[in-house]
C-alpha cells in the first residue's frame, strides 16, 4: 500500500477541502458562540480530516488532528472569554497543519517533529501534560554500560562530595534556566555531571548521571537551543539527583533516559562521551538538526524573527542617510530642503521605532524634532546641538541593532530619557573596558585549567606550572581593580595552593585533589564568563560553589 508523504496528492484537493470548511466552520462560531452548530460543524469536518490523515499513514499530522478534533469537541456552545485561549490554539493548530501538509506535499519528506510545538500548544491550552520531545524518537535503552572505574571514596566522603558536585550543578542550572550565558553555565552543568559519574560509575544508578554527562555535552557541542522543554528536561536532572544521593538504589525513569539520548542523537556531536553513547545505543544521526526544526517551524507558525530583522535593516538604512545629512549640515553644505528631509526622516524614525516596542529611541528622536525644525540657512545648527542629535542617532543605533540580532528586551541597551544620551555612551564605554578586563581574566584562568591537565597527563612535570601563579596573580589584580575582593581571595588561594601543594613539594596531589582544585577554577571561570562580575546580583551562589571547592582543598575561606 502508497502511504505517507507519496499519497498525499492522491487525497490532497479532497483533504484541503475540509480542511478549509473546518477552518471556516471554526471561523464563525467564533464570531457567532451561542449558534452551536457551526462548532458541530467544524468537529464533522475534523473527523474527516482525521481519518484521511489516518488512511494515507501521515502519523504526526494525524496526532495534530487528533488533538485539535479533540480539543473542538471539548468546548461548549456559548464559550466565553475563558475559553478563548484554547480557540487561539485551535486555530493556529489548523495553519501549522495546512502549511505542513503544503510542505510534505512539495518536499515529499515527514518530519513530525515539526508539529510538536503545536501539538502542545493545544494540550498546554486544554491543562494536559506536553508531549517529549523525543515523542517520534526510538532507542534501545537496556545496553550495558562498559566497565568504568569509580573514585575510591569512603561512604561519608562520597556523600559530602556528591552534595558539593550537585551544587554546582544547580549553579549551573540556573543560570541555564535564566539564559545568562547558557554555553557557560552548561559547561559548568556537563563537568558537575561528569564528576559525579566518576563518583558512582561502578553502581547502578550511575547511569543516569553517565548518560546525563552525554546529553550535556551534545548540547554544548550541538549549540543546542535553550527551549523551555530542555530547561524543564535539566530541572528533572536535578530532582533526580536528590534522589539518587540517598538511595544507592535508584533506578533512573526509562523516559527520562530517552530523551536525553535523543538530545545526544539530535546534536550529532563527535565530543567523546556522545560518541560512546552513539556506538553503544546504536545512535544515528537523524534527518534534521535543531536549527531546522527551528527554521521550518517559524515558517510554519508565520512571520517571526526574519521579519523583524528585515525591519531593522530598513531602519539602519535610514539611520545612515540622517548621519549624512547631520554630516552637510556639520561642513556647512546643507540647504532648505535637506533641512527638511532631516526633520521629515526623524519624524518617520521615531514612530517607526515606536511601533516596534522601542519607546525609548523613539522619544529620543522625537525630542529633537523641535531643535531642527528651528534651522534653516538663516539660522545655522550651533556645534554643540549638532553633538547632542549625534549622541542620539548614536543611542537609536545601539537600539535597532539589539533589535536586528533578535535580542530580548531586557538585554538590550539601557533607556535613557532624552538627553542623556551622551552618558549612556560614556557607561558604554566603561562597561566595554571592563568586559576587556574580564576577558584577560577568563583567558588566565582557562591557561591555569590547560596547565594543571598537562602536569597531571605528564605525572607531575613542574614545568607545565611554572607560570600558573604569575597568571592567577594577575587575575586576582584585574578582580580588585573591578571590585570584586572575594573572588580575587578565592583565586589567589588557589594560586597558593599550587605554589606550595605542587611547585614547592616533591610529592604529586592525588588525582580527587586535583580534580577538586579544576572544580574551583571552574567555578570561578564559569563566575567570569557567565557575566556575573558585571552583574554579580544575577550568581549570588557561584562564589559560594567556588569556596567549597578551595574548602575542600584545606586552604581557609574568608567569610
Amino acid at each position: 500500500m502508497v502511504s505517507g508523504a507519496t499519497s498525499l496528492s492522491l487525497v490532497r484537493d479532497e483533504l484541503f477541502a475540509t480542511m478549509e470548511e473546518a477552518e471556516l466552520s471554526l471561523e464563525q462560531f467564533i464570531a457567532e458562540r451561542h449558534n452551536g452548530s457551526f462548532l458541530q460543524q467544524a468537529v464533522e469536518y475534523l473527523q474527516q480530516v482525521r481519518g484521511t490523515l489516518n488512511l494515507i499513514e501521515l502519523a504526526g499530522a494525524e496526532l495534530l488532528a487528533q488533538e485539535v478534533l479533540q480539543q473542538a469537541t471539548d468546548i461548549p456552545a456559548g464559550a466565553g472569554e475563558e475559553r478563548d485561549v484554547q480557540l487561539s490554539a485551535l486555530s493556529n493548530a489548523l495553519h501549522v497543519l495546512r502549511r505542513y501538509l503544503e510542505n510534505v506535499e512539495i518536499h515529499r519528506q515527514e518530519l513530525p517533529e515539526l508539529l510538536l510545538p503545536a501539538i502542545n500548544d493545544l494540550r498546554q491550552a486544554g491543562a494536559q501534560p506536553a508531549l517529549p520531545e523525543s515523542f517520534f524518537f526510538s532507542a534501545r535503552l537496556d545496553q550495558v554500560r562498559p566497565q568504568a572505574a569509580a573514585q575510591t571514596l569512603d561512604a561519608a566522603a562520597q556523600t559530602v562530595e556528591a552534595r558539593r558536585l550537585r551544587h554546582m550543578y544547580q549553579v549551573g542550572l540556573l543560570g541555564f534556566i535564566r539564559e545568562q550565558n547558557p554555553q557557560a553555565s552548561l559547561k559548568l552543568m556537563g563537568r558537575a555531571m561528569s564528576r559525579l559519574d566518576n563518583l558512582f560509575a561502578g553502581e547502578a544508578r550511575g547511569r543516569l548521571c553517565w548518560i546525563g554527562a552525554a546529553a550535556l555535552e551534545a548540547q554544548v557541542d550541538g549549540q543546542l537551543l535553550p527551549r523551555k522543554s530542555r530547561k524543564q528536561l535539566f530541572a528533572r536532572i536535578d530532582r533526580e539527583l536528590k534522589l539518587l544521593l540517598g538511595n544507592a538504589q535508584y533506578d533512573a525513569p526509562r523516559s527520562l533516559l530517552k530523551e536525553l539520548l535523543y538530545l545526544v542523537a539530535l546534536a550529532d556531536s563527535r565530543g567523546p562521551l556522545a560518541t560512546q553513547m552513539c556506538e553503544i545505543f546504536g545512535l544515528t544521526a537523524l534527518p534534521f538538526t535543531d536549527q531546522l526544526l527551528e527554521e521550518e517551524y517559524q515558517r510554519l507558525a508565520g512571520p517571526g524573527r526574519s521579519v523583524m530583522r528585515s525591519l531593522s535593516s530598513a531602519i539602519r538604512e535610514e539611520l545612515a542617510s540622517v548621519k549624512d545629512l547631520l554630516d552637510l549640515i556639520e561642513r556647512g553644505t546643507a540647504d532648505s530642503e535637506r533641512l527638511s528631509n532631516l526633520h521629515t526622516l526623524l519624524g518617520k524614525l521615531a514612530k517607526t521605532l515606536s511601533m516596534v516596542g522601542l519607546n525609548s529611541a523613539g522619544a529620543t528622536l522625537s525630542s529633537q524634532l523641535h531643535v531642527v525644525a528651528g534651522w534653516d540657512e538663516a539660522t545655522p545648527a550651533q556645534p554643540q546641538m549638532l553633538h547632542k542629535l549625534a549622541d542620539s542617532v548614536l543611542y537609536v543605533e545601539s537600539m535597532v541593532a539589539s533589535l536586528e540580532r533578535g535580542e530580548r528586551r531586557d538585554s538590550r541597551p539601557l533607556e535613557v530619557q532624552p538627553g542623556e544620551e551622551a552618558t549612556s555612551f560614556a557607561q558604554h564605554q566603561l562597561s566595554e573596558a571592563r568586559i576587556v578586563v574580564v576577558d584577560e581574566a577568563q583567558a588566565g584562568l582557562a591557561l591555569a585549567k590547560r596547565a594543571i591537565t598537562s602536569y597531571l597527563e605528564s605525572n607531575g612535570d613542574k614545568l607545565h606550572l611554572a607560570n600558573v601563579p604569575f597568571s592567577l596573580q594577575a587575575v586576582r589584580g584585574g578582580l580588585w581593580f573591578l571590585n570584586q575582593e572575594r573572588a580575587a581571595f578565592l583565586v589567589g588561594a588557589c594560586g597558593e595552593y599550587i605554589q606550595k601543594q605542587m611547585l614547592e613539594t616533591p610529592q604529586m596531589p592525588s588525582e580527587q585533589m586535583l580534580e577538586t582544585l579544576a572544580d574551583a577554577l571552574t567555578s570561578l571561570e564559569y563566575y567570569l564568563e557567565g557575566g556575573a562580575v558585571l552583574r554579580p546580583e544575577t550568581s549570588p551562589s557561584v562564589l559560594d560553589l567556588a569556596a567549597d571547592s578551595v574548602r575542600a582543598l584545606g586552604l581557609p575561606v574568608a567569610a
